[in-house]
C-alpha cells in the first residue's frame, strides 16, 4: 500500500477545509467531550454550555483510505495541519458544519482553535485527552436543539472529522512508495511515515 502525503495547494488551487462534520467515527479516531456547566463553573451553573472539544486534525497519523480497489494511508504535516488550521479562519469558515459528511446543519459555530504546543501544559491535557504536539484542537457551541439532543446528548456523535480539499505530495516515484503495511503495526506505520517525512525534508 502507499502512503501519501496530504497538501494545501498552491495559490491558485482550490484546497483547504470547508467543514467540520460530527461523526460517530471519526478518521482521526479522536473522541470530542462534551463540556458541561458540572466541569466549568459559570455564572449559570444549572444550564449546560454545549461545547464539543476535540482533535479536528492530528499530524503525521494514517489514516486509512479505500477508492475502488485501491488501498492506501494518508497523512498530513504539522506545517499542513497548522496551514490547514489558519486558512479555515481566515476563509470564514468556522459555521460551516455537517452531520457524518452528508447533511448540512446550521447552529453549529467553531469557537475556539489552537494548535496543541505543548505535551503537559495544554488545554487538552485538563479534559483527559492524551493528543500528540501539532494537533489542531477545537471547541464547538451548538447552538442547534436538535443536534444537542438528538445526536451528542445520546452519544450517536463522537467525534470530530473535516472536510475538504488537498492535494496529494509524490515528489518520488511511485514504484518507490509502494508498501505492503499490513504486515505493520501503527505504531510501526507512523515511524514509516515519519521516516517518509525526513527523506522529503532532504
Amino acid at each position: 500500500m502507499q502512503i501519501i502525503e496530504l497538501v494545501l495547494g498552491e495559490e491558485d488551487e482550490v484546497t483547504g477545509i470547508d467543514a467540520i462534520s460530527i461523526v460517530s467515527k471519526g478518521a482521526i479516531e479522536e473522541d470530542f467531550i462534551a463540556l458541561k456547566s458540572q466541569e466549568v463553573q459559570l455564572a449559570e451553573v444549572d444550564k449546560e454550555k454545549r461545547i464539543l472539544m476535540g482533535a479536528l486534525l492530528v499530524p503525521n497519523k494514517p489514516i486509512y483510505r479505500r477508492n475502488d480497489d485501491n488501498e492506501y494511508y494518508i497523512y498530513f504535516s504539522k506545517d499542513t495541519v497548522l496551514k490547514a488550521s489558519q486558512t479555515f479562519l481566515m476563509n470564514g469558515n468556522q459555521n460551516n458544519s455537517t452531520l457524518e459528511h452528508q447533511h448540512e446543519l446550521k447552529g453549529l459555530t467553531l469557537v475556539e482553535s489552537w494548535i496543541v504546543e505543548d505535551e503537559v501544559h495544554d488545554k487538552s491535557r485538563k479534559y483527559d485527552m492524551s493528543v500528540p504536539v501539532g494537533t489542531w484542537m477545537g471547541s464547538v457551541k451548538v447552538n442547534n436543539d436538535d443536534v444537542w439532543n438528538d445526536y451528542v446528548k445520546t452519544g450517536k456523535v463522537k467525534g470530530f472529522s473535516i472536510e475538504g480539499y488537498f492535494v496529494d505530495k509524490l515528489e518520488r516515484p511511485k514504484e518507490e512508495k509502494k508498501e505492503d503495511l499490513n504486515i505493520y503495526t501503527e505504531e510501526q506505520i507512523i515511524e514509516k511515515i515519519i521516516d517518509v517525512i525526513k527523506e522529503d525534508e532532504k
